[in-house]
């Protein structure tokens, strides 16, 4: 019925079956951003934000967001993360999130995960300061790895 990997043939959702592919290196690059006030800004930059320290919150958030993708996107397989790395530049108000594995699938919906997470995280705790925040640029860099091979924006 489609050329969709994640519909069988009556059109059904399904989880693709990837049992059979080798494990393999594999790492995704996403990253997002989040415009603020140049007072907001500055209180995260200063460490002065009423919440606390916004960067770590967020970083822990990112990470913690990557690993639990699987129970967040329906039919993302679980993947044993060998590695997630969250770079915050708060002077660009720019999130790099990157996450990788050896495994049977890629990790772009981890990587992407862990942006989207981090930058939510950065808006609650600083929400406080400037409401009109604006998220948004998410988007996959690379992906390196898998069947398909590497793969740049």
């Amino acid at each position: 019925m489609s050329d969709l990997t994640h519909l069988d043939a009556t059109g059904a959702a399904h989880m693709v079956d990837v049992g059979a592919k080798a494990d393999t290196r594999r790492e995704a690059v996403a990253t997002g951003r989040i415009e603020m006030s140049a007072e907001a800004a500055r209180a995260i930059r200063d460490g002065t934000a009423l919440k606390g320290d916004v960067l770590a919150v967020a970083r822990v958030a990112g990470i913690m967001a990557a690993k639990r993708t699987a129970e967040l996107i329906p039919l993302c397989h679980p993947l044993p993360l060998t590695r997630v790395a969250i770079d915050l530049a708060i002077d660009e108000t720019g999130v790099t999130a990157t996450a990788a594995t050896a495994g049977k699938t890629g990790v772009e919906m981890e990587a992407l995960t862990a942006v989207s997470v981090t930058l939510l995280t950065i808006y609650d705790m600083a929400k406080a300061i400037d409401k009109a925040m604006t998220i948004g640029g998410v988007q996959l860099l690379t992906k390196t790895g898998g069947k398909s091979g590497d793969w740049a924006r």
